[in-house]
């Protein structure tokens, strides 16, 4: 029953920690879920991301030359 009594207190610790805490500490704790690419990829698909920023756009060009002969 030793463990028992342990998880009890454990517990019991636990939640008074967290009832006792005010919310904006509790809040400040927390930290923001971390994008799943980066979790399961490390910093490559990041580092991708920043180098396809950085690349011209290229621009489609529209259908204007050949509807414009067709007018």
């Amino acid at each position: 029953m030793a463990k028992g009594d342990e998880l009890v207190k454990y517990i019991t610790e636990k939640v008074v920690d967290f009832v006792e805490t005010p919310r904006e500490v509790r809040r400040e704790r927390s930290r923001p879920k971390e994008p799943w690419t980066r979790r399961w990829f490390g910093m490559i698909p990041f580092s991708v991301s920043l180098w396809a920023e950085q690349l011209p756009v290229k621009r489609k060009k529209e259908k204007e030359h050949s509807s414009s002969g067709e007018g």
